[in-house]
C-alpha cells in the first residue's frame, strides 16, 4: 500500500480518513500515515488512532515523494494550503473517492478531489482539481465545477451548470439545469437556485437571492 498523509485534523479530515479505511476494506490501497495540522501544540497526539506527524511546514521540508489529500471543509483555506505548497515538487494530490459512488467513465477530473460516500456523477462532467463533493450529491450531465469548489451533503446539480472557483454549494440546495454561480459565492442551506447567481455573493432562498455581497 501507497502512504498518505491528510491535511488537517478537523472534522472533514476524520472522515476522508473513513472514506480511505473504506477504500482499502474492498482494495488496500493506501497506508495512513497520519495528519498534518498546523497548529504545533497537536504534534503528537493523536485522532482516531492515527498520529499527528509534523505541521504544514514539516510535509513542505520533506525530500521524499508523498501523497497527500487536503482534508479541509472550506474552499479558501484549502485553496490557500495549496498555494502554500505549489513549489513542493515531491507531494501528490491523488483523488479520494468512496467506493460507493457512481462515477462514468466519460467525467474527467484534475487533482486532490474527494467524493463522499453514496454521490452520483452522470456523463460529461469536468471537474477541476481540489473540489469536495460531500455524501449523497447528484450532478447531472455536463455539468462543469471548478477548482476548490466544495457541494456539501445531498446538493442536487443538474445537467450544463458551471459552479465557479471556490463556490460553496449549501446542504440540501437544489440548482436547476443549465446555470451558473460565480466564483468565490456561497449557496445557503437548501436553497433552491432558480437563475443565475454572480460572483462573490452569499445567496439564500427559495428562491435563492443574493443577500450580501463580499468586498
Amino acid at each position: 500500500m501507497k502512504e498518505i498523509v491528510i491535511y488537517g485534523a478537523g472534522g472533514f479530515a476524520r472522515e476522508i480518513a473513513f472514506f480511505i479505511e473504506q477504500i482499502n476494506e474492498k482494495q488496500p490501497t493506501w497506508y495512513i500515515k497520519g495528519f498534518v495540522d498546523d497548529n504545533s501544540d497537536n504534534v503528537g497526539t493523536y485522532i482516531n488512532g492515527y498520529p499527528v506527524i509534523g505541521t504544514g511546514q514539516w510535509l513542505a521540508s520533506l525530500d521524499e515523494e508523498i501523497s497527500v489529500v487536503i482534508g479541509i471543509g472550506s474552499s479558501r483555506v484549502r485553496e490557500a494550503v495549496v498555494q502554500r505548497l505549489a513549489r513542493c515538487l515531491h507531494i501528490q494530490y491523488p483523488n479520494i473517492i468512496h467506493p460507493s459512488v457512481i462515477l462514468s467513465n466519460t467525467t474527467k477530473m484534475g487533482v486532490g478531489n474527494v467524493i463522499g460516500a453514496g454521490s452520483v456523477l452522470t456523463c460529461n462532467i469536468k471537474i477541476g482539481s481540489f473540489v469536495t463533493i460531500h455524501s449523497h450529491c447528484t450532478i447531472g450531465h455536463d455539468a462543469t465545477i471548478d477548482d476548490f469548489a466544495t457541494i456539501l451533503p445531498r446538493a442536487a446539480i443538474a445537467g450544463n451548470v458551471h459552479l465557479g472557483r471556490c463556490v460553496d454549494f449549501g446542504t440540501n440546495a437544489t440548482i436547476i439545469q443549465g446555470l451558473s454561480v460565480g466564483e468565490y459565492s456561497v449557496i445557503g442551506a437548501g436553497a433552491v437556485v432558480v437563475r443565475n447567481i454572480p460572483a462573490y455573493c452569499t445567496a439564500v432562498g427559495v428562491p435563492a437571492k443574493p443577500i450580501k455581497f463580499q468586498t
